[in-house]
């Protein structure tokens, strides 16, 4: 029996702000439980759901030294479908109305979360044969492992695993504030260890002292040791190429599932979908007050509205892009600048643009279901789910080659009838536009290739089911 503890700042359904969320919460209800005991340790954050605090039972408090003081820890308890997960107490750090606040808070914080989580393990008596961390509010747990409680009898033999979400977060602030905030000794903060750029790193750390580091998906594993993608760690990286590996994300197919999904107003599978599929597409134009017309290209995003995400290469070419036969969808809220670029576009083309500047689960089920494309044109993109979403539905992904966008879309070669979605290499504004305008006159002047597409995208296995597997292989 392996015994593994996922420690992690947010786990569905308790917490989430992003996709690191759905990976604690959904991947260790996958494991074979007669083989693997899976545990998650997060923040009891006051801005949980009471539904769920008022199912926590308390098991234990204590006193830990952390910096130069001493602070409360207590432990709460649920078991969720299967799970057993704790959650440490302390009102001091988690009772925000968000889990996260201002910066230098947020990694005093989050030093105390990642003592405290290998703290509480003798005292629930549970010891991990690994401890999976994930991201930097989970780094400094590798570098107390092998440091402060390396004497200690209970940790030897415990081997650690980093994975790294998103790079661009690393948990940074000066020397003397991680030194207060961790307690740690002064020959940890030199360049080869937890220093940056003569600030200190938590990431930094966890990827220092880790056993094993993965991230999202492959090509992003790649990416990250060279210095466009490395933000700053590309030497670190490559230095401990080795043990790095990529796993893409997977998907919840009971959640996103086109036969059974509610929010749909009419579902559909892999062998009826050329007859139902388009009823949600007129669904859409209804409810958004698009033109109905189950023959226009109905092109969705689905985003957080940010410079990552590639919007200064739509801005380029909106104007382009909202041609004779195409309709655009927007969903999400970010970047006020991208916020009101979409609200402008809609001003402008009424008729071909729907800019809805909120996030709604509900309207993302219909656009998967009604949308003939998903643009994901991002500049650096770790896994992305939205791809997998619109796979997954039998919306066709047009993608930049990226991250876990190209690992997981298979561009459509012509000749040899091949592919699941549409991908342009460059970060460029007109490779962007090429490859939405190739997309479109496949969409309407080769509707038998755009029809396989559909299904070979739609018969694509992105279920956590597959990954399980990799990170099974991982933890042997």
């Amino acid at each position: 029996m392996k015994r593994i503890v996922y420690v992690a700042s947010e786990c569905v359904p308790f917490i989430k702000t992003g996709g690191l969320a759905d990976v604690v919460g959904t991947l260790p209800k996958i494991f074979d439980k007669k083989e693997y005991d899976v545990r998650i340790i997060i923040p009891n954050y006051k801005c949980i759901p009471s539904k769920y605090r008022d199912k926590m039972k308390f098991i234990s408090n204590f006193q830990m030294d952390i910096g130069n003081h001493s602070q409360y820890v207590g432990i709460m308890y649920m078991e969720y479908e299967g799970v057993p997960v704790y959650f440490i107490d302390n009102e001091y750090y988690f009772s925000g109305l968000t889990p996260y606040t201002e910066d230098r808070w947020d990694i005093e914080r989050f030093c105390f979360f990642s003592k405290a989580a290998l703290s509480i393990l003798p005292v629930v008596g549970f010891k991990p044969d690994i401890v999976h961390c994930h991201d930097w509010q989970a780094g400094m747990v590798p570098v107390y492992l092998k440091t402060l409680f390396a004497g200690n009898p209970f940790f030897s033999g415990i081997r650690s695993i980093m994975t790294i979400h998103n790079l661009r977060f690393k948990g940074i602030w000066d020397v003397e504030h991680l030194k207060y905030c961790t307690g740690l000794p002064d020959y940890l903060f030199t360049p080869d260890k937890l220093e940056i750029h003569r600030d200190a790193s938590m990431l930094k750390g966890g990827l220092v002292y880790a056993d094993k580091i993965t991230t999202v998906s492959e090509t992003y594993a790649r990416e990250i040791q060279t210095p466009f993608y490395g933000e700053g760690l590309d030497g670190l990286l490559q230095a401990r190429h080795q043990s790095l590996v990529g796993i893409v994300n997977g998907i919840d197919y009971d959640v996103y599932n086109p036969e059974k999904d509610r929010k749909l107003a009419k579902t559909y599978n892999v062998t009826n979908f050329k007859k139902n599929k388009v009823m949600n597409k007129t669904a859409l134009q209804k409810e958004l007050g698009l033109p109905v017309d189950k023959n226009q290209f109905v092109l969705g995003i689905i985003s957080r509205l940010t410079d990552q995400k590639g919007l200064d290469l739509v801005d380029a070419v909106m104007n382009d892009i909202c041609q004779d036969g195409v309709q655009f969808i927007v969903l999400g809220t970010g970047d006020p600048k991208y916020e009101n670029m979409f609200r402008y576009y809609q001003g402008i083309h009424p008729a071909k643009v729907s800019a809805n500047i909120y996030f709604s689960d509900a309207l993302s089920h219909k656009m998967y279901g009604g949308c003939d494309a998903i643009l994901v044109p991002s500049r650096f993109e770790p896994c992305g789910l939205t791809q997998l979403m619109a796979l997954r539905y039998g919306s066709l992904p047009i993608v930049r080659e990226t991250g876990g966008l190209k690992d997981t879309v298979i561009p459509y070669n012509e000749f040899e009838q091949t592919g699941t979605g549409f991908s342009f290499a460059n970060y460029d504004a007109k490779e962007l536009l090429n490859t939405i305008n190739y997309a479109k006159s496949v969409f309407y002047n080769q509707k038998k290739s755009w029809e396989d597409m559909q299904v070979r995208a739609m018969n694509m296995d992105y279920s956590w089911a597959n990954s399980a597997k990799k990170y099974e292989q991982l933890y042997q």
